[in-house]
């Protein structure tokens, strides 16, 4: 694709930046989060030819050091973000969007969060699993009918939180949806709040006093006797870039990947995970390129989304970084890309789950038909064709399996000849 030169020409790309004060970030990121830790694993995936076929392996201890290309002489090969091994329930994708946002809920004395999904959602079964362990009551809306049996996430949602199925024309809605169902939880004294309102009271006392939000949230106790929460569909909102950019300083860290140049790949539901990486890069200086699978929605939501994203952070987080870069296809946050065999989103074509299966086999990896076999198909792609000196390739590999339940009831033929 692109020769070592243009490892430098990024380089002097990020070099030309306002970048974020570093010392401010660490500040932002010095808070109570949901993850005890950002660790995760990091594994390495090996394509070595053979005559006239393809052998892949994983390499569960990879080496990170510069003469490992000379060592793999031969081989091609990307890493892989283990985030699927996060939970045994919650996708990685999604505990990292929350990381940021449960505390928040706790210092504001939240009772019950509303949110939505589709039927099979991740999000909602995260949000339910993760409430209930801090005593928050759950109440989630799910678009469609209720499957004849439930499995995988719908189930995981059940048994969590408090289920309601929506007439789609109702879901398409979303905002209004949401609002009026968090007056049906609430009782006359209780308080109504989107998570963005908590986040705007939170962070105003980064800049006055510390205590703010716990005098916001005493107040709060006091004057309702329950506070509902109402969180977006996919929690996109800012706040959740926060846990995604915590990941992304971690994979910094000198032991693993340091500051050289990388092309991450993501596949992207709602785009925030593929957003956060890259305004990771943006603020912290990263020689890094974000290569998001788009799944759900054309290259200009996606393009608004970002840019709805990225200025609320700033707005929120008193963040400004200037880009003084001509070129303006190397100053992009995020590269939106197409699958390879585009879609109607949650649609599984013919030999995807031999695929999947595949992959499992020779590697002990799951990857989902609908989200994670995007990116890998990317990365493998990336890996391919990269010249020798370029950009190293990482997939982050967000989770999503317990979907593959769900898959399994609406399409039985193409499960039936595994």
């Amino acid at each position: 694709m692109r020769s070592g030169i243009y490892s430098s020409n990024l380089q002097q790309v990020f070099s030309k930046l306002k970048l974020c004060n570093e010392d401010f970030m660490g500040k932002l990121l010095c808070r109570r989060w949901t993850l005890l830790s950002p660790e995760t694993k990091v594994h390495q995936v090996i394509q070595r030819d053979k005559s006239h076929d393809c052998s892949v392996f994983l390499r569960t201890n990879p080496s990170f050091n510069d003469d490992l290309r000379e060592m793999d002489k031969g081989d091609r090969y990307f890493y892989i973000v283990r985030d699927d091994l996060l939970h045994p329930l919650i996708n990685g994708n999604k505990a990292r969007k929350l990381d940021g946002v449960l505390p928040l809920l706790e210092d504001f004395s939240v009772t019950d969060v509303v949110t939505c999904g589709g039927c099979h959602s991740a999000h909602t079964a995260a949000v339910a699993a993760l409430c209930a362990e801090r005593g928050i009551k759950s109440h989630l809306l799910l678009r469609g009918e209720q499957p004849d049996i439930l499995t995988g996430y719908n189930l995981m949602s059940t048994i969590y939180g408090n289920v309601t199925y929506v007439p789609r024309s109702i879901y398409a809605n979303r905002e209004e949806m949401l609002k009026n169902h968090a007056k049906l939880v609430a009782g006359d004294n209780d308080s109504i709040v989107w998570l963005n309102d908590i986040v705007e009271a939170s962070t105003i006392g980064l800049s006055t006093s510390p205590t703010l939000a716990e005098i916001d949230a005493s107040r709060y106790a006091r004057n309702h006797p329950k506070t509902i929460l109402i969180i977006n569909e996919g929690a996109a909102e800012s706040v959740a870039l926060l846990g995604v950019i915590r990941l992304a300083q971690y994979l910094s860290e000198n032991h693993l990947f340091g500051r050289r140049a990388l092309r991450f790949v993501v596949d992207a539901g709602t785009g925030t995970t593929a957003i956060g990486l890259g305004l990771a890069a943006r603020c912290l200086g990263f020689p890094w390129e974000v290569y998001a699978v788009m799944l759900a929605d054309t290259i200009d939501a996606y393009r608004e989304k970002q840019e709805r994203l990225v200025s609320e952070f700033k707005k929120h987080f008193n963040v400004q970084f200037i880009d003084h870069s001509a070129n303006k296809e190397d100053a992009r946050i995020v590269h939106w890309v197409e699958r390879f065999r585009p879609r109607k989103f949650g649609k599984v074509l013919e030999g995807e789950m031999q695929t999947c299966q595949q992959v499992a086999r020779q590697t002990g990896i799951l990857v989902d038909p609908v989200y994670t076999l995007a990116a890998w198909e990317m990365a493998t792609r990336l890996c391919n064709e990269e010249a020798k000196g370029g950009p190293e390739v990482v997939m982050l590999h967000t989770g999503g399996t317990l979907g593959t339940f769900g898959l399994a009831q609406r399409y039985k033929n193409y499960f039936g000849t595994l």
